[in-house]
């Protein structure tokens, strides 16, 4: 059974990066897909990224160009680099593992608790 922790969040300026990382416990790490959601105040859950074992990615369009998702399968570590930031990139992020390569939320099985990412303007 697997266990996610993410970490790295924060308070950033308008244009700023931020990387954030999610450490994973538990075996088969590279058999999952993992991806990173998020969610903003009052709003529901939205998918960001994701990243198959070998390394196949897929981005939400409104961070295309901006967010790099990245996997190190021998250290069971997620990371996403997010660049350009604004103010509506503001949410709680969280890392979640699937079976499926997939943006639908429901069919990841496993998350971690989220890190609060803020965006100043």
């Amino acid at each position: 059974q697997a266990q996610l922790v993410e970490s790295g969040g924060g308070l950033v300026q308008a244009g700023g990066s931020l990387r954030l990382s999610c450490a994973a416990s538990g075996r088969d790490f590279s058999n999952y897909v993992m991806g990173w959601f998020r969610q903003p105040p009052g709003k529901e859950r939205d998918f960001v990224a994701a990243i198959t074992g070998g390394g196949m990615t897929r981005y939400a369009d409104s961070v295309k160009g901006r967010f790099t998702i990245y996997r190190d399968n021998d250290k069971r570590t997620l990371s996403l680099q997010m660049s350009s930031l604004k103010p509506e990139d503001t949410a709680v992020y969280y890392c979640a593992a699937s079976l499926y390569f997939t943006t639908v939320g429901s069919q990841y099985g496993y998350w971690g608790q989220g890190t609060q990412v803020t965006v100043s303007s």
